[in-house]
């Protein structure tokens, strides 16, 4: 099973503060929005995702189909295949994507530690 590209999405009270305080240890901005409460930091190969007002808490966050550049792969598990996969081994997810459909969908789950764990394919 192919997950993708990871990164940490944290739940952040103030964005900027967190921005500024991420950059001193060398992240530098990759994609987002600071207006709308979202920014997508990168240190070399490491990713992390402030978002401030989305989540109640922090996410480990997977995206199909994409290296950690935000690159697009030649290949890659959907993540609806994925999401068969999880269910056939007895896995809840508290978010389920539409099989029907294809393109763009994410799953949520939580780790039996109550860690949220989302596949996010943008693709």
């Amino acid at each position: 099973m192919q997950l993708g590209a990871f990164s940490v999405s944290l739940a952040v009270k103030d964005i900027a503060r967190s921005k500024a305080f991420y950059e001193k240890l060398g992240f530098n901005i990759m994609a987002g929005d600071q207006s709308q409460g979202w920014l997508i930091l990168k240190n070399g190969t490491t990713v992390i995702g402030l978002f401030q007002g989305m989540f109640d808490k922090n996410i480990l966050t997977f995206n199909p189909g994409w290296d950690s550049a935000a690159s697009e792969l030649d290949s890659f598990t959907d993540v609806r295949d994925i999401q068969q996969q999880l269910l056939a081994q007895g896995i809840t997810l508290t978010k389920a994507a539409d099989v029907s459909s294809s393109g763009p969908a994410h799953i949520v789950l939580e780790d039996p530690d109550g860690n949220q764990i989302m596949l996010d394919q943008h693709r």
